[in-house]
């Protein structure tokens, strides 16, 4: 061990390892600058990747915590949760990498139109659905868009004020959480008001349901159906309720 110690201090190895710790982010800037492949795109730049892993990291964590922990214990929509974080991450790294364009709000708005006009073709979002989408891609705009006049302290409150409010709503001032189904009824002689204690008992014989109210919707005399809309409330039933139907069917 005293040779090597001796070794390193004879030919100052130490300060040369050292030495080139130091100057490898510059050589590597420098030929970065000198390299570029991709049409004057440079190769690296150290300060901007870091900047934008630690942004990224912090950004998911927020979303993290909006998706994963508030919104899919209860929803259980794994379709969702798939659309959120991909939704994220995507509309993140078009902001931040489309930054230095200088639209900045104009392009955070022209977003919103964008995402307001297109319109799943498959099946209709529900609204609370719908809302969380929105939540999550003016999430994504403003972490990526901060600039040098927020802080890092200002930009963690935005994001758990949001954080907070949505847990407050589903958690504390929504304490249950109310469910819907979309039931094809051909029992259309209980649909009147005077039968419509009848038509509950037998919606809850028959679905095993606990329902808490109904809706009547579309009516087919030809067919002798009805479309009926139950709400029943999550934590009062045997086990999880099959989410295929959507809102979408009622109005068809």
């Amino acid at each position: 061990m005293s040779f090597l110690l001796n070794l390193l201090e004879f030919f100052d190895l130490q300060n040369w390892l050292i030495a080139i710790q130091d100057a490898t982010p510059v050589l590597v800037e420098e030929a970065s600058d000198k390299f570029k492949p991709l049409g004057g795109v440079k190769l690296f730049k150290l300060e901007d990747f870091l900047e934008l892993v630690i942004r990224l990291s912090l950004h998911m964590f927020f979303i993290f915590l909006l998706v994963r922990v508030i919104y899919y214990p209860i929803a259980k929509r794994k379709d969702f949760l798939f659309t959120y974080f991909l939704f994220s991450i995507s509309i993140f790294l078009m902001c931040f990498l489309l930054e230095s364009v200088k639209l900045e709000m104009g392009f955070a708005l022209g977003l919103f139109a964008v995402f307001g006009i297109i319109r799943y073709r498959t099946d209709a979002i529900p609204i609370k659905e719908m809302t969380y989408l929105f939540i999550i891609i003016g999430m994504s705009v403003m972490n990526a868009l901060i600039n040098k006049k927020i802080t890092l302290v200002e930009l963690t409150f935005a994001n758990l004020a949001i954080i907070g409010l949505t847990y407050g709503l589903e958690k504390v001032w929504l304490v249950r959480h109310e469910s819907q189904k979309i039931i094809i009824y051909e029992r259309i002689d209980l649909i009147p008001i005077s039968r419509r204690t009848e038509m509950l008992l037998d919606l809850e014989t028959r679905t095993g349901i606990k329902i808490n109210r109904i809706e009547i919707g579309k009516i087919d005399f030809l067919k002798d159906t009805a479309m009926v809309k139950i709400y029943f409330y999550e934590d009062q039933q045997p086990g999880q309720m099959d989410e295929s139907l959507t809102a979408s069917n009622f109005n068809s």
